[in-house]
């Protein structure tokens, strides 16, 4: 009895309470927030079931309730039905797409009594929890194509299945997942790739309509091209270290498209991106033929590389053209190739209006104009930063921001602080999916980022996101209380 008392009493001074308190400070300023963007002046009772305020309290002392009944989990319950958990939530995902409702153009809300669930938001501490197993298996080695194949598998399973509810931005979120492999050492290459293939497409698509003076080649073709080049001839220089294989590619291929140039201003126009586009193949073709010389794989995967380069350009187009339409402006506006303040743009356009309202300040609690008259659309959830900023102007969004800012930090804290793999692996899985929804909700709301339709975390309207996030928090903070704890 003695024994078992230590051990509570070690239990709970193990709990990380900095967490916990930086938690309940977000949920708290969410709640206000959440009172300044949708007070009305019919209804003026912010406690009310009614109103979404009323809603809020609800779901945040449900998640309170949530998070200590997570708290007296065990770890090897999560240790024991990971993978349970993983294939329960996949088998939800995948009915929501059969039986969900179509609610504004998705159909990823499922009704459950007087409330809607949506399990995308609950899907990401099940992917968490895979993945933490997985790679706390003995022999996992993340440089093993075998195993790191089987992690990117987890991740993307659901993301088509999210997909598939037409939740594009949700899906988006899982890609946050690809930190956590880089952290655990997964090659940097992957991400450079991810990387490589965000510029072509950006790259081709802003500028495929624009024209090179006084040649008949389009910029975007012709920089997509050339960075396939500089991408794959420096993935060789790096992986391979073929000193004379990295001079020949570079002179042929840079000396060839120079040479064209040049004939193609000062003797006939035509366009030289089937000059690059020739060269692509040959090089291509010579890091093949260095494979088979070698038969060293990371010649293959460089061949693959510069194949998918090249083809993306000629893909992206179509892909582009596929999109929904009111994504495909999204992309538009952001890139500048389209100006739509009353469409597309319009809830950039009003968020910013209402940050840049509030001045250093703020216009103070329930005062906002452009909240208060509706201006911006989704202002309770999607773009609820933007009644912080009007509110409580510059200080009180900076605050917001440091408060986020040290939560991040303790996450990293609290993570690196594991005594296992599969503690440091959830705990890198929560620090990223964090980090995500902040940088991207904020990042959408200045106009910096695609508007996606992702939550701030604690901050925006809504039972799923906030007992989500709860999930995926909670779970971490047990692992951590039991670290340094003894089994009697």
């Amino acid at each position: 009895m003695i024994g078992q008392e230590n051990n509570s009493k070690g239990f709970f001074l193990s709990i990380d309470w900095v967490t916990i308190l930086l938690y309940v400070i977000l949920i708290v300023w969410g709640w206000f927030s959440v009172c300044g963007a949708c007070y009305d002046f019919n209804n003026t009772d912010l406690f009310s079931w009614e109103t979404n305020s009323g809603k809020q309290i609800v779901w945040a002392g449900t998640s309170l309730v949530l998070a200590a009944v997570l708290l007296l989990i065990e770890k090897r319950f999560y240790d024991t039905a990971a993978f349970v958990i993983y294939g329960g939530l996949m088998l939800l995902l995948l009915v929501t797409i059969v039986i969900a409702p179509d609610t504004k153009g998705s159909r990823s809300w499922l009704p459950i009594g007087p409330v809607k669930i949506q399990p995308a938001e609950f899907a990401k501490f099940a992917v968490a929890l895979a993945l933490s197993k997985l790679m706390d298996k003995y022999g996992f080695n993340i440089k093993k194509p075998k195993d790191i194949g089987k992690a990117i598998v987890l991740i993307v399973f659901p993301m088509l299945l999210i997909i598939g509810q037409k939740e594009t931005g949700s899906a988006l979120v899982y890609l946050a997942f690809f930190l956590m492999l880089y952290r655990e050492g997964m090659t940097g290459s992957l991400l450079f790739t991810g990387f490589a293939y965000v510029v072509y497409f950006v790259v081709g698509m802003k500028y495929s309509d624009e024209f090179i003076t006084n040649m008949p080649v389009s910029i975007g073709e012709f920089s997509v091209l050339l960075l396939a080049m500089i991408f794959t001839i420096g993935m060789v220089a790096v992986y391979c270290r073929k000193p004379f294989a990295v001079k020949l590619m570079s002179y042929i291929c840079f000396g060839a498209t120079l040479l064209a140039m040049l004939f193609s201003i000062f003797v006939i126009p035509f366009d030289v991106c089937y000059v690059m586009l020739g060269l692509c193949v040959l090089m291509i073709g010579y890091i093949v033929a260095l494979a088979i010389h070698t038969r060293l794989m990371r010649y293959i995967l460089i061949a693959a590389f510069g194949i998918t380069s090249v083809a993306l350009y000629y893909l992206s187009s179509n892909i582009f053209d596929h999109m929904a339409n009111h994504q495909r402006i999204r992309i538009e506006v952001l890139l500048g190739m389209k100006d739509d303040p009353r469409g597309a743009g319009y809830n950039v356009n009003q968020a910013k209006i209402a940050i840049g309202s509030g001045g250093l300040l703020g216009k103070g609690f329930l005062n906002g104009t452009q909240t208060k008259l509706k201006y911006v659309p989704e202002q309770h959830t999607d773009f609820i930063f933007c009644t912080v900023g009007e509110e409580e102007g510059f200080v009180g969004a900076a605050g917001v921001l440091i408060v986020y800012l040290l939560f991040i930090w303790r996450l990293i804290v609290v993570a690196e602080r594991q005594t296992d793999t599969m503690g440091r692996v959830y705990g890198y899985c929560v620090l990223s999916i964090f980090l995500f929804h902040l940088f991207i909700n904020v990042g959408m709301v200045l106009g910096l980022t695609p508007v996606i339709g992702i939550p701030l975390p604690f901050f925006s309207y809504g039972g799923s996101s906030l007992w989500g996030f709860t999930l995926l928090l909670f779970i971490f903070l047990r692992m951590d209380a039991e670290r340094n704890l003894k089994r009697l």
